[in-house]
C-alpha cells in the first residue's frame, strides 16, 4: 500500500536536548494510526513538523511525496491541542471562515456536524466550554477534504459525554481514502479507533504495529500495553 507519510533520520534539537532522535517512519494511506506517548515523549513536536510548524534540525519529511509546504498544507487538515479560533467569533462566524480560508472545505457536511455535536450556530466562541471549543474544532477539522487529518489530542481535558460524541465524529466521517493520525495519552478511551499504533517514547519509536496483532501477541489491550511501556 502506498505511504502518505514517509520519515526518515528525523532529529529536532532544542538547545542540548533532542525531541525527535533519528526517527524513521511511515505511514501508510487509508489508515487510523495512534501515535501514543505521556507527555515530552515527542509527540507534539513531530506533529508540529508534520504540519510544518516547526522544520527539523536533520532528516527528511514527505507529505504525498511532497516536503512540508504550502502543498501540504493544502492537503493536510490539522486539529491541534489548543483552541485557534478567535473569541470574537461566533460557530458560525467559524465556519465561514473555514469556508472562505480552504478550497476543500465542505459547508454542508460543516452544518451536519454541528447538528451531530448539538452546536447552536448564534453561539459565540468565547462562551462555549471547553468541551464544546473541541467539538467545534473538530467539525471545522473534519469538514475538510484532506489527504491526512492530524488530531493532536483531540479528547484531553473534556467530560465523557463530549469524549463520547467527539469519537462518534471521528468514527462516523472518517474516509477511507484518506489517513487519520492521533495523537493521545489517553488510550483506553480511543484505542478502539486504531488500526495501528504507534509508541513514542523519548523522541524514538520504542514499538509499533497492528493494533489488533498487538493485542493478539501481547496477550491485553493497548492500554494495558501502554501503561506497561510507559512504566518503565
Amino acid at each position: 500500500m502506498e505511504n502518505i507519510v514517509e520519515i526518515k533520520g528525523l532529529t529536532k534539537s532544542y538547545l542540548n536536548k533532542k525531541a525527535i532522535n533519528d526517527l524513521n517512519l511511515n505511514l501508510e494511506k487509508g489508515k487510523v494510526i495512534g501515535i501514543l506517548g505521556p507527555n515530552g515523549s515527542g509527540k507534539t513536536t513531530l506533529i508540529k513538523i508534520l504540519t510544518g510548524i516547526l522544520r527539523q534540525s536533520r532528516g527528511e519529511v514527505l507529505i504525498d511525496g511532497e516536503k512540508p509546504g504550502a502543498y501540504t498544507k493544502s492537503i493536510v487538515s490539522y486539529l491541534p491541542d489548543r483552541n485557534f479560533l478567535y473569541d470574537w467569533m461566533s460557530v458560525e462566524d467559524a465556519i465561514e471562515f473555514y469556508n472562505d480560508f480552504y478550497e476543500d472545505f465542505d459547508k454542508t457536511k460543516a452544518y451536519e456536524l454541528l447538528d451531530f455535536m448539538k452546536l447552536d450556530k448564534k453561539d459565540k466562541v468565547k462562551a462555549l466550554s471547553k468541551g464544546m471549543h473541541e467539538k467545534l474544532n473538530l467539525t471545522l477539522v473534519l469538514s475538510r477534504e484532506a489527504k491526512l487529518y492530524v488530531l493532536d489530542e483531540p479528547i484531553a481535558g473534556v467530560d465523557p459525554v463530549a469524549r463520547d460524541q467527539i469519537l462518534d465524529a471521528i468514527i462516523k466521517n472518517y474516509n477511507e481514502d484518506s489517513t487519520m493520525l492521533i495523537t493521545t495519552h489517553l488510550v483506553r478511551d480511543i484505542e478502539a479507533v486504531f488500526d495501528e499504533v504507534i509508541f513514542l517514547k523519548d523522541g524514538q519509536i520504542y514499538m509499533q504495529g497492528n493494533a489488533e496483532k498487538l493485542r493478539e501477541e501481547k496477550h491485553m489491550q493497548i492500554d494495558d500495553l501502554y501503561k506497561e511501556i510507559f512504566a518503565e
